[in-house]
Order: structure tokens, then sequence, then C-alpha cells
């Protein structure tokens, strides 16, 4: 982490934006100084809603100039809903303690403001992942691209546990930024099994919560389906070994939660 120049905060203050950027996090300190380096002074605000981290998380937050907020695990959606509701801006930019704005993304996020207000109501951006170990996602990443620029007044992140988007309101537009975010979303594969483990856990609770049915023949055809989309259709088969493991560990991550689900049903013995 760079030395604070003196004088550096009132530079930041003038040429801030007036957007609120907020991220959720737990356990995140390997990898938030990379992502707040990144967005270091395009806001004029900072949230950062921590769930329980141990290892300094919030402490690198607030050397950033961050506000902290301590709350409770709610599911992602919940989550970061309750994080929109601490930011003082209408317009917020939400990004995750594992995700690196490029320079060009910047560039173009203040261009959006350079006369004033955004003229659409939200914006999308790629976001690629990187393998472990890398700087950049590389020519044949796969990127999704979800509105993350937004007027809290035009949209808010759906209610959901498990999936973190933001919902728009009727007649609200959108459009899409070039500039892309760095997704450092695993160190390691051990980290990426985890990871995996941990999201088909509530993935199968939320469908518990929703009555949501599961046919039992899916559990036949759901690894290899969802390794050919990953491999395929996800252009992994470009990425060399890399590629293939994370297809994977994907189909594995798609067939473990049908599996779960599976036995939550069968077995009188589990919750329901």
């Amino acid at each position: 982490m760079s030395a604070i120049i003196p004088g550096a905060k009132e530079r930041v203050r003038r040429d801030a934006l007036p957007l609120s950027i907020f991220l959720i996090a737990k356990n995140e300190a390997a990898r938030l100084p990379i992502v707040l380096s990144a967005i270091s002074g395009l806001a004029d605000e900072i949230v950062l809603v921590d769930s329980g981290s141990t290892d300094g998380t919030m402490d690198i937050a607030r050397a950033f100039g961050a506000k902290v907020i301590e709350a409770e695990w709610r599911g992602y959606g919940p989550q970061k809903r309750f994080a929109e509701t601490q930011c003082r801006n209408r317009w917020v930019l939400n990004l995750d303690g594992d995700e690196e704005a490029t320079p060009e993304l910047v560039r173009e996020i203040r261009a959006l403001f350079a006369s004033g207000e955004p003229p659409l109501d939200g914006y999308g951006f790629p976001i690629a992942h990187v393998e472990p170990g890398g700087n950049n996602p590389g020519h044949f990443a796969y990127a999704v691209s979800p509105v993350r620029l937004y007027n809290l007044d035009k949209g808010r992140y759906a209610d959901s546990p498990v999936h973190d988007r933001v919902e728009m309101i009727p007649g609200a537009t959108t459009g899409m930024l070039r500039g892309k975010v760095n997704h450092y979303s695993f160190a390691s594969i051990s980290h990426c099994i985890a990871k995996l483990n941990q999201y088909s856990d509530q993935q199968v609770e939320d469908m518990a919560d929703r009555a949501r049915q599961i046919s039992g023949f899916r559990i036949w055809y759901e690894f290899p389906a969802s390794f050919l989309k990953a491999y395929i259709l996800r252009r992994h088969i470009f990425r060399g070994r890399f590629g293939l493991v994370a297809s994977i560990n994907y189909a594995f991550f798609r067939f473990m939660r049908i599996a779960k689900a599976l036995e939550r049903r069968d077995r009188r013995d589990l919750p329901k």
C-alpha cells in the first residue's frame, strides 16, 4: 500500500465524483488493497459492509477512507440491498472485494459524469475471471456484464440470497461500458472448491425456501451438459489447463447442487 501524500485527500475530494462505491466483504485482506487502489479518488464515498472478517479487512478499508459497517450475513441480494441503504449518493457503483476496476473503466465512468449525471439510468460492464497467479483475464476469458453502476431511484438489488443482480424499474434505460473489471475469484483450486461447495449449499437452501422441485433425471446429464457449457460456450477450451480445470469445477458444482437438493428431498433426517 502506498504512503499517504500530504494534501492528497483534499485533491481527491475536489476530483471525486458524486458517486458512492459500495462493497460487501468477508476476509478479503489479500485482494482488497488492489480493489481499493484501483478506485482511489473516483468517488466521494466508499462503503464497505463486512460480515465478520478476522483478517484485517476492515482496517484496510478504513485506511483507504471507506465507511465500514459490520452486519450479519443475510445472503447476496439482501446484503447488497442493505449496503445500498448506507450510501448517501443517488448514483452508486457496486464492486465485490475481489474485483479490480481497470483504468479504462475508471476513465469511462469519469466521462459519464463530465457534464453532470450520466444520460442513462444504469450501466453494465464486463467482469472477467483472472486465473490464479495471473494479472489479467486474457483474450479468451469468459465475462458477464451485469448492471453495476446505477441510479438508486431507478434500480435496486434483487432480494435473492443467491443471485446478486440489479433489478431496474420498468422504463429505466441501461447501457454498456467497454472498460472491464478483473475478477480474482479464487486464489487456488482448493479455494475454488471450497467456495463452490459453500455456494451449492446456499443454492439448495434457496431452492427449498422457494419449494422448487428438481427432477431426479437431471442427476444423469447435469455434469456433462455443464462441462460443455463452460468448456465450449464460455470459451474455456482456449485457456489450456486452467480452462479444463475451471470447466470441470463448474460442472461439479452444478452436479453437486442437484445431488444435494435430491438428498435433502429424499432423506427425512436432513433439514427441509
